[in-house]
């Protein structure tokens, strides 16, 4: 591997790598106050679009781990971003929860199913038969499909459930219309949240538990790469994938040492 520079800030996924069905990955709390105590820049990432970044700020707390406000970076704010340059005080229509619509609100844009600009899917425990229709019709009639990111399934104590990635799949189908997805793997994320923290992808790291979107962002954006194995990709399915990480390493507890 070519030389690189050193490590000076750092991106990690949330889910998987700092915790686990709600529960904090042994390690996350030291590599987090290591973090903190370094004054490095870092950012807390994650594909769910559902909250805002002060609701995951309130529940890492409450699990025991301190990461700012301003240093979460979600779907949300990533797809925000992307339609804030796209088209400036735009509209859309927006199957999703709190964490999109306040996204979109915070960037001026208009809430509404009258001929909007876009259709913007992200994820929501209620997906109703009745919001996907009017999104199926809105994008016939000429709204642009976006979507915050691509996972087909997400976690929950009782088994996979369908996430945002199957749903634009099913509009897809009805539409003939794939979607622009704003979260991992599109390096957009990745170069919009390095953009937020002041940071270069050359000195930067990123940590995820999946190879299809964690390591491949990473990758794509120009970062160094550390797959941990307590979450979604086993030891075995690494070499599955036509690309790899920098380094495996076991969980979130290897890096603190790192920093």
């Amino acid at each position: 591997m070519a030389d690189r520079k050193p490590i000076e800030s750092w991106l990690t996924d949330m889910d998987g790598v700092l915790i686990h069905e709600g529960v904090p990955i042994p390690g996350a709390d030291a590599f987090i106050k290591k973090l903190r105590e370094s004054g490095k820049p870092f950012l807390v990432l994650t594909n769910n679009s559902m909250y805002t970044p002060r609701d995951l700020h309130a529940r890492l707390n409450r699990m025991g781990l301190d990461v700012p406000i301003e240093n979460i970076w979600t779907s949300a704010l990533a797809t925000a971003k992307f339609l804030d340059d796209q088209r400036p005080g735009g509209s859309a229509y927006v199957i999703g929860e709190a964490g999109l619509t306040t996204a979109l609100h915070d960037i001026g844009y208009i809430l509404t199913d009258h001929e909007p600009d876009y259709v913007v899917l992200g994820e929501t425990r209620t997906y109703s038969f009745e919001a996907m229709t009017k999104a199926v019709r809105l994008i016939n009639a000429g709204a642009r499909f976006i979507c915050t990111n691509p996972d087909e399934t997400g976690p929950s104590t009782e088994g996979p459930l369908p996430a945002t990635g199957a749903v634009a799949a099913l509009i897809t189908k009805a539409t003939g219309k794939q979607p622009y997805f704003a979260g991992k793997p599109n390096p957009l994320m990745m170069r919009t949240g390095l953009n937020a923290i002041g940071a270069h992808s050359e000195s930067s790291a990123m940590i995820g538990d999946r190879m299809d979107t964690d390591v491949l962002a990473g990758i794509e954006a120009g970062m160094q790469t550390f797959l941990v194995l307590t979450g979604l990709t086993l030891p075995h399915q690494v070499e599955n994938f036509p690309y790899r990480p920098s380094k495996i390493v076991d969980s979130i507890a290897d890096l603190v040492d790192r920093i």
